[in-house]
């Protein structure tokens, strides 16, 4: 059966904006995270943040990571490209050194990268030391989409009741959707060379994001060989007892995503480099599914913010996935607030 790789999503939604929108909150964002077939290298997330309010100048996140503890990364702001491409059309949203360029939508989208960023390890990161000598780092990843896009809300009428009534909406930060793919690509980090092969997510949002009420979140995803996959985000119980949201979905290869609700997730308590057991279960249409993982390689970012001392300390990672016997790996994003973390 042929997949739908549009999920019946516009071909216009994979555009950027062409120009600056006039709410100074409003904001474009690109993000991918990719994760090599051999568990040899990660990528927990690249990005660009158009933020209207500083159009001339985007904001890009990396984080490179190895299973040696070794993490090269990158917070800073640089001159935004133009969005426009040779034909013209806004698919551009870049900054500085990175871009990332919609080839074909819902298809094919190109990350490139070519810069420098800073040498730390993940103990470091959890100790709090995030900078180090600046290395020169490189890379071009092509993806080919393999999963029909997943738009949150769309699933569970329950999920999108939270999105449209409740401060989660604005965490989520508006229209945004997230799609697995297959990867190919190279990366230099100083001397060091890879070229690889493997899968990853893409996500793209569009809108205003209020994190003043934010809470923490658990957020997996991951594409098998066989092309099974799967995905959800949750974010943690409320002390009133209300509801959350909590929307995944499970893929079985071809046909619609399955819609799923997790009832076990690995929630940040702990700040442990790798070798995590970070397991979730999901109910479905299909009964109680078990995705086994591993966390394989570990960024965090524990750094106090003055203005929101509570604010979540924020896990990023890469994980060995199994499910029914078959591996993979995948991502991994957590947060916890601050006063629930056991420090090491």
């Amino acid at each position: 059966m042929a997949i739908d790789l549009t999920g019946g999503l516009d071909a216009a939604r994979e555009q950027v904006f062409a120009e600056r929108p006039e709410n100074p909150e409003m904001r474009d964002s690109a993000s991918m995270w990719i994760s090599d077939d051999r568990g040899e290298l990660g990528i927990p997330r690249v990005a660009v943040e158009a933020v209207a309010s500083d159009w001339d100048n985007h904001l890009l996140q990396l984080n490179i990571a190895f299973p040696d503890g070794r993490v090269y990364r990158l917070r800073d702001s640089g001159r935004s490209h133009s969005p426009l491409d040779a034909d013209g059309r806004p698919t551009v949203l870049g900054t500085g050194p990175l871009a990332f360029r919609c080839v074909e939508p819902f298809r094919t989208w190109i990350a490139d990268f070519r810069g420098t960023a800073a040498q730390s390890s993940t103990r470091a990161l959890i100790a709090g030391e995030p900078d180090g000598p600046h290395v020169d780092v490189e890379f071009h990843i092509e993806a080919t989409m393999a999963v029909p896009p997943w738009i949150q809300g769309a699933l569970l009428p329950e999920a999108r009741e939270r999105l449209e009534n409740s401060e989660e909406g604005g965490l989520m930060g508006g229209p945004r959707y997230e799609q697995l793919f297959r990867a190919k690509g190279s990366l230099r980090v100083g001397e060091e060379e890879h070229g690889f092969t493997g899968s990853g997510l893409r996500i793209r949002r569009q809108g205003v994001r209020d994190l003043t009420e934010f809470r923490g979140h658990c957020w997996q995803s991951a594409l098998f060989p066989s092309g099974r996959a799967f995905g959800y985000i949750a974010y943690p119980p409320r002390d009133d007892g209300q509801p959350t949201f909590n929307e995944g979905f499970l893929y079985e290869g071809d046909g619609p995503l399955v819609p799923a609700r997790v009832v076990e997730a690995p929630w940040l308590g702990k700040l442990q480099p790798t070798g995590e057991d970070v397991s979730v279960v999901f109910e479905s249409e299909l009964g109680r599914t078990r995705v086994e993982g591993v966390t394989a390689v570990s960024t965090f970012d524990v750094v106090h913010r003055p203005t929101m001392p509570n604010f979540p300390v924020l896990h990023q990672g890469g994980v060995r996935y199994r499910w029914d016997g078959e591996e993979t790996y995948g991502m991994l994003e957590r947060s916890t607030m601050r006063d629930k973390i056991v420090w090491p």
